[in-house]
């Protein structure tokens, strides 16, 4: 799916606006320096996206999901390797909770970032639209790639966005993708608005 540079563009900075705000939001609750970088984001239409999903993403996965309607419905995900969750559990707890309690902890940490990282770019997208927006509780599961496919349960005119991130806590780097899967028409919706924005809107 091709976007004009002016909305793929514009989208662009959403994104960054609304994971630069999770960071900060991150640093205050680790009291450690957070920085989330968007190295990639790509646009698929969902009829041409199991396969690229497939290449892009592991086989094994940590899901925070977030629905969200409003303007345009949809749903968010935060989705991490299981390796790459591993590494930010221990960075969040640490390495001295019992075996017993790992389950736990790990959901708890994981839901929380997912939380704080999902919120911080749909309230971006929110506030640039000047639009209500309204969130699910985030909920989270590992499984695969085809599971978290199939839990989305789109049409075939669905459109998906992946932003691939990078989360860096203290010199930790850990990768993740933010996936935002966009119900018929709510993604042209959701462009729309915000290359209709006005400029300076974003700040």
């Amino acid at each position: 799916m091709n976007l004009t540079p002016q909305k793929n563009n514009a989208l662009k900075e959403v994104i960054n606006i609304g994971v630069g705000r999770a960071a900060g939001l991150l640093n205050e609750m680790l009291g450690a320096h957070v920085q989330l970088q968007v190295s990639l984001i790509k646009i698929f239409e969902y009829k041409n996206f199991k396969i690229e999903l497939s290449e892009i993403l592991s086989d094994n996965l940590s899901i925070v999901r977030m629905p969200f309607q409003g303007s345009f419905s949809g749903t968010a995900s935060l989705v991490f390797p299981c390796n790459s969750a591993a590494g930010l559990v221990c960075l969040l707890v640490g390495e001295t909770a019992k075996d017993s309690d790992m389950d736990s902890i790990r959901t708890g940490a994981l839901s929380e970032v997912g939380n704080i990282v999902l919120n911080g770019v749909m309230g971006s997208i929110g506030n640039i639209i000047e639009k209500q927006l309204n969130y699910s509780m985030p909920s989270y599961l590992e499984d695969t790639v085809l599971k978290l496919l199939s839990m989305n349960n789109p049409l075939p005119d669905s459109v998906v966005m992946l932003a691939h991130t990078h989360l860096i806590i203290e010199r930790n780097m850990i990768e993740g993708d933010i996936l935002l899967f966009f119900e018929d028409s709510s993604f042209d919706t959701l462009t729309d608005s915000i290359s209709s924005a006005p400029e300076g809107s974003a700040f």
